[in-house]
């Protein structure tokens, strides 16, 4: 065996190799010694720390991440026995929201309004499909263009519909016949939005609705906001207005108000509470939103109450501009009068009166409650609101025994909430502050990677400032575990005109409360 390998050697290189190959082939086995001692040298060294940049860590944890999901969402769309993939769903569930189904919830026998409540018990669906744009669907104008205007084909609601709704047209201007657009200074009330909100600031004691956050309203829920005219006022004084609306069938509100670009859901509190905590909101806005608020023995406007932070107000308008006479006095009165006692019973007081608008405001003395007369409506029993998510509505006043019972003008200001607000929420300040670190950080990779698609109509290069709307094509955010929800304080600090839904999913820590205390939208959910 050795003689026939000999032979072949001596058949290429002759009886005796050449002293240059021999040279060659010791200096090849010195430099592959060489290579080898390096890598291991480079080994040993990395089992010694060495400081590494926090915007690399997190940037190559987000790839990290970013990889793990595509495997992820691949075997969902695969799988491995190369599943059948998902179709489109028919034209009949263009509008399709999970959970609302009203004619099933007819037929299993819910009626005065319950029938458009969330029902997902009833409105389970089988069919696993891909919910499709509607036809003539347009990617909507940037902000704040698409505030104002907004592509027809994008909603339910026709623009016949629009032109058929009588006092609807005060309100809106047909540019083209695929485009509606939203006077700013036209609006749910006659006078216009602007005005309107002037004269709310001036009932509780402001000289101009721009003393709002002064004031400690920085949080305001809209309810049956119409198209949204109020909440988007309210916006561009840097308040967050959400807007709720019951589901509709025919069109919604909520759609609506999403499509401008405004932080909106659907929800209405029939049956069941609305999925936020106890003192959430630092004033909840009603005007003509169709709630007759002494029904139920009241247990709407406690609803309202529950969600009312101490020294909130609650603002009602109600329609009685349309009569004359004397007959605006006894509307009035006969709307006021079942209200009076309710309102007492709940400890607010009724700040002012103007026109058809009346403004409450909530107590900031627990001594109140127990000051009551007997027989009034009862306090809920301490750990009663510990959970919010779809409820039944309680007939009780719950929040009293909160540690967060902190009246709205005594707050921080801003969305920096002091060591002290972070602690009754059972939150250390460095744990709080290290999670926003870490989100600056990733917001700062987020929007580096994200700056050729959402930018890609300005002439940028990587590296320039980001420019100013109209061009930032990102207007909203969904963040599905929002945690503290220091994603929205980066978009803040950051001045990106984005507003952040903040989902704080119902198995996770209930951290709801304190992102709704920095100002910030958010909600419960069970995904």
């Amino acid at each position: 065996m050795r003689s026939s390998w000999f032979n072949k050697l001596s058949v290429i290189f002759g009886p005796r190799p050449p002293l240059s190959w021999l040279l060659l082939c010791l200096i090849s086995l010195l430099a592959l010694i060489a290579v080898l001692g390096s890598s291991s040298s480079n080994a040993f060294d990395s089992v010694t720390p060495t400081p590494v940049p926090d915007v690399y860590l997190n940037y190559r944890r987000l790839k990290e991440q970013t990889a793990v999901d595509y495997l992820e969402l691949k075997s969902l769309s695969v799988g491995a026995s190369r599943q059948r993939e998902l179709g489109l769903c028919g034209k009949e569930r263009e509008n399709y929201v999970p959970c609302h189904n009203v004619s099933a919830n007819l037929l299993v026998g819910f009626k005065d309004g319950e029938e458009f409540d969330r029902h997902c018990e009833v409105s389970r669906e089988r069919e696993r499909c891909l919910v499709r744009p509607p036809k003539d669907y347009k990617t909507p104008l940037k902000w704040p263009t698409g505030r104002d205007v907004i592509w027809s084909g994008n909603v339910k609601i026709t623009k016949d519909q629009f032109l058929s709704s009588g006092s609807m047209t005060k309100r809106l201007m047909l540019l083209e016949e695929n485009q509606i657009a939203f006077h700013s200074e036209d609006g749910l009330i006659f006078d216009g939005v602007k005005d309107y909100s002037r004269q709310i600031a001036e009932m509780i004691g402001l000289g101009s609705d721009s003393e709002f956050l002064q004031a400690g309203v920085h949080t305001v829920l809209d309810i049956g906001c119409g198209f949204g005219s109020f909440g988007a006022h309210l916006v561009s004084l840097k308040l967050m207005a959400v807007c709720i609306a019951a589901y509709e069938a025919t069109g919604s509100q909520v759609q609506l108000a999403l499509e401008r670009g405004l932080p909106a859901m659907i929800g209405n509190f029939i049956s069941r509470q609305l999925p936020y905590p106890s003192l959430s909101f630092d004033m909840v806005h009603c005007a003509q939103c169709g709630i007759v608020w002494d029904k139920k023995d009241g247990m709407f406007l406690i609803e309202v109450d529950r969600l009312l932070k101490p020294g909130g107000y609650f603002v009602l308008t109600s329609p009685t501009s349309k009569l004359q006479g004397s007959s605006v006095s006894m509307k009035k009165r006969n709307m006021l009068t079942p209200l009076e006692g309710l309102t007492q019973e709940i400890c607010w007081s009724l700040l002012a009166q103007q026109d058809e608008t009346f403004v409450w405001q909530k107590t900031v003395d627990t001594d109140c409650y127990a000051s009551r007369k007997q027989g009034t409506i009862p306090l809920c029993k301490e750990g009663h609101d510990a959970q919010s998510y779809y409820q039944p509505l309680v007939s009780c006043v719950s929040g009293t025994s909160s540690k967060r019972w902190n009246p709205i003008q005594n707050r921080s200001s801003g969305s920096q909430l002091s060591s002290a607000e972070l602690e009754v929420h059972g939150v250390l300040p460095e744990d709080f502050f290290d999670d926003l670190q870490f989100w600056r950080s990733a917001l700062k990779n987020y929007w580096s990677l994200l700056t050729p698609l959402i930018f890609s109509d300005h002439p940028k290069r990587p590296g320039d400032e980001d420019p100013l709307p109209p061009y930032n094509m990102i207007r909203n955010v969904m963040d599905m575990s929002a945690h503290y929800g220091s994603l929205n304080a980066a978009f803040l600090e950051e001045k990106k005109s984005v507003w952040v839904m903040n989902v704080v999913p119902v198995r996770a820590p209930n951290t709801l409360p304190l992102i709704l205390d920095q100002g910030f939208a958010g909600a419960l959910h069970d995904w």
